[in-house]
């Protein structure tokens, strides 16, 4: 073999073994890109399940959420109809201790009067008795004065008029007939916007984005019905309602209306 064919297969065997270091290589190099994509598809697939679990969990806490703003706010009514029972209770109880002392005080006079009625009517009494005794004094003298009489007409046989004393002339009296019996004492979002249901924002919660009103089963309000949401008279934005209890529903409102929505705004029923 002459120099020429010694290089030329020379070239050969080293152009053969590059190819097959390259070949090697580019195994090598798609095996490990292979095993990197295999893995990286199971930490999507890992991603895509954690972020399916926590969307549910995110679901599940603002539903929680949603019932206990929801029994919240029953509370808080419930507190404050208790709280005005007792206000009530209270005043009426004012009431009546302050009729209480005023019939105390009606009692005492009363006592008071009736005292210097007895002290009068014992008086009375006393000065009855005077009378009585004046009134049978008198009596006798009128016997007496007639016995006298008669014997002198015997004696003298006159006849004298019949002598009569009267006693309603003798030791009068200021006794009345009968005594007098002691007195006794006593004691919307401005302009209409229609015929539609209209309620009030109890409650706004940016965290899960809803609100609470006042309107709920006793007012026919449904899971899907849409209300429009007014503050100062203008619109602010729309909800549609998620939960329905007896006297309030929950409604939701997307990202963007978080901080357009305040408590004491107006809602109304949009129509169907």
């Amino acid at each position: 073999m002459d120099r020429q064919g010694k290089i030329s297969f020379i070239v050969l065997i080293s152009t053969t073994v590059l190819f097959f270091i390259l070949t090697i290589g580019s195994f090598f190099a798609y095996t490990k890109e292979h095993s990197e994509n295999l893995q990286l598809k199971e930490q999507v697939e890992t991603l895509t399940k954690d972020l399916s679990v926590m969307e549910d969990k995110y679901n599940g806490s603002k539903k929680v959420a949603t019932e206990l703003q929801l029994k919240i706010q029953e509370f808080k009514t419930q507190i404050n109809g208790l709280t005005m029972d007792l206000e009530q209770e209270k005043s009426g109880r004012q009431d009546a201790e302050s009729k209480l002392e005023q019939s105390r005080a009606d009692l005492e006079q009363q006592k008071t009067s009736r005292a210097d009625l007895e002290e009068k009517l014992s008086s009375i009494q006393d000065e009855g008795k005077k009378i009585r005794a004046q009134i049978k004094d008198l009596e006798k003298q009128k016997s007496d004065l007639e016995l006298k009489i008669k014997d002198l007409e015997s004696a003298n046989k006159i006849e004298l008029g019949k002598v009569v004393v009267n006693s309603d002339t003798q030791g009068k009296s200021d006794l009345p007939a009968t005594l007098p019996a002691p007195s006794v004492k006593t004691g919307k979002a401005g302009d209409e916007k229609s015929d539609l249901l209209e309620g009030k924002v109890l409650v706004v919660n940016k965290e899960f984005n809803f609100i609470v009103f006042n309107l709920g089963n006793k007012d026919r309000i449904q899971v899907g019905d849409e209300f429009g949401v007014y503050h100062e008279n203008k619109l602010s934005g729309t909800v549609k309602v998620e939960k329905v209890h007896d006297s309030m529903s929950a409604a939701g409102f997307m990202d963007d209306y978080k901080n357009r929505f305040f408590e004491n705004d107006i809602v109304i029923q949009k129509a169907k």
